[in-house]
């Protein structure tokens, strides 16, 4: 599955990319994951919590940056997870791009995701506006860390982006018609 999102990050492109590359330091940014160990200049490992209503998942996360374009301001990350006590798991292609304009600097991210097991079963179905509502958190929690200001911290929490997952989609379905 493919998908594509981006936002806008109050900052000149060169200061944004030196923070979106500090892995240790930006994962805390991220609804959900904590880094727990940095296995070299180019690898980490992580946990990430969901909660999908009375179901809470972990997930062991294995992350690698295969590219780093600092000219063209190009990283591709690839990231292999795992249900800690069950059977589902996770694999992605996050390709991500920036673009300055001045004081500020656009993020353009595509991923390319594929999903096994429970995790698929439960979110296939609304795993775009998922995406899309992780990546405001994620934008808010960068916009926060730039201007000086600790990020959230908070699980992912599967119902309630689901609730504005589908009332999103209702919107959209609205408004076409």
């Amino acid at each position: 599955m493919r998908l594509e999102n981006s936002f806008e990050v109050a900052a000149p492109v060169e200061q944004a990319w030196q923070l979106l590359n500090d892995v240790p330091r930006v994962v805390s940014c991220m609804p959900g994951a904590a880094l727990t160990e940095t296995v070299g200049e180019n690898a980490w490992r992580g946990v990430v919590h969901v909660k999908l209503g009375p179901m809470a998942l972990q997930f062991g996360t294995d992350v690698e940056r295969q590219t780093r374009d600092d000219d063209a301001h190009r990283v591709v990350l690839v990231t292999n997870a795992r249900e800690v006590r069950g059977r589902g798991n996770a694999q992605a292609t996050i390709e991500s791009r920036l673009q300055g304009d001045g004081a500020t600097t656009t993020v353009d991210i595509v991923t390319e995701l594929s999903l096994q097991g429970a995790v698929a079963q439960f979110g296939r179905g609304i795993v775009p506006q998922v995406a899309a509502e992780l990546t405001k958190q994620f934008a808010d929690n960068v916009a926060a860390m730039i201007e000086g200001s600790p990020p959230e911290a908070a699980p992912v929490r599967g119902v309630r982006l689901g609730i504005r997952a589908l009332w999103s989609s209702l919107v959209r379905l609205v408004r076409r018609g």
